[in-house]
């Protein structure tokens, strides 16, 4: 029997990082709370319903629009 955890793990890679290690979370629909903190803004009332907004205008594009 191996002693290795069964888990699986991303493997190590040196210089960029691949595009499937940065993106996650793609079937989860984002909250109010991600978009702003993704905005870089501060949550405060005024943001999340900013965030709110964009949320029920356009959906999962408006985290996707503002991360890498």
């Amino acid at each position: 029997m191996s002693e290795e955890s069964e888990s699986v793990s991303a493997p190590r890679v040196r210089g960029v990082t691949p595009d499937r290690l940065l993106h996650t979370g793609g079937s989860d629909q984002p909250t109010a709370e991600d978009l702003v903190l993704a905005s870089g803004r501060d949550l405060t009332p005024e943001s999340l319903e900013w965030a709110r907004r964009r949320l029920s205008e356009e959906g999962r594009s408006a985290i996707d629009k503002r991360l890498p």
